[in-house]
């Protein structure tokens, strides 16, 4: 499934799925499926792909790369976008300590990988501001 999904063949990746080839395989470097495919910039097999519950989205090849590392590093902006649809990971960062944000050549890319990483940390930091510590709680319903 790596070959097929490394030169964009979409018909024998599904044809591995629907036999029960693994999504998340390692080939000699560590790289998933999703990996090549990414990184061909193969926009309709990382949509197939990211779509199986059992992907693992981030999963870093033996150099720290993900899915999203070589995408952005390739500029395959689409791919980009599917994976950050599907929760790839923006923070991790491969072996020589960059992010697939430090990778990116294209500003777009750039800028929507950013823009990510704000609204992550914005809903991590999401705060109910209609609860407040003085008014007591009830099981009244």
């Amino acid at each position: 499934m790596h070959d097929a999904a490394k030169r964009g063949n979409i018909e024998f990746v599904k044809e591995c799925l629907n036999n029960a080839v693994s999504v998340n395989g390692l080939d000699k470097s560590g790289s998933t499926p999703l990996y090549w495919s990414s990184h061909g910039g193969h926009v309709e097999i990382v949509k197939l792909l990211c779509s199986i519950p059992s992907m693992c989205i981030s999963a870093q090849n033996k150099i720290g790369d993900t899915a999203l590392h070589a995408a952005a590093w390739k500029g395959h902006l689409e791919c980009v976008k599917v994976l950050l649809k599907y929760g790839a990971n923006t923070i991790i960062q491969n072996n020589e300590r960059k992010r697939a944000i430090d990778l990116a050549g294209d500003p777009e890319i750039r800028a929507l990988i950013q823009l990510t990483m704000r609204q992550t940390v914005d809903t991590n930091n999401f705060h109910n501001d209609y609860s407040s510590e003085s008014e007591p709680e009830t099981d009244d319903v």
